[in-house]
Parts: structure tokens; sequence; C-alpha cells
């Protein structure tokens, strides 16, 4: 079942600025989890998630992997 969610539901801040999932996410093909870290500039499946933090997204959970499908802009 897809679901609309924010970002930070499935990413969080770390002090230094770096973002990362909180859990195993797939965008574009490419797969991570907890442990990967990134910032601005750096695209997953061809993807610069950083420039999407605070927005909503449209998933899909399975077997354990949150697929992002979309990002909306409002």
């Amino acid at each position: 079942m897809e679901q609309i969610v924010n970002f930070w539901e499935i990413f969080k801040q770390n002090p230094d600025g770096g973002i990362q999932p909180i859990k195993v996410v797939k965008i574009g093909g490419v797969q991570m989890g907890p442990g990967v870290v990134f910032g601005p500039g750096v695209s997953f499946g061809g993807v610069n998630l950083a420039q999407y933090a605070g927005k909503r997204l449209r998933i899909q959970e399975t077997g354990g992997v949150t697929n992002i499908l979309s990002i909306l802009e409002n």
C-alpha cells in the first residue's frame, strides 16, 4: 500500500549536518540503510535527496524496504 510521509519520517539529520536513513530505503534502484550518511550534492539513483529534506515522499514498504516512489513538491 502506498503512503505519503514526510522526509524526516524515514531520514534523520546528524549533529554534523549529514543525513542518513533510519530504515532500509530504496530510490532509483539504489538501496541504503542506517549508517549511510550523505549531504548536499550526493545523488542516489540520480536523485540529490538532501535537496528534498522536509518534503513529502510517496512510498511503498515491501519486504522491510521503504521504496521511495516520488517526491511531492507541495
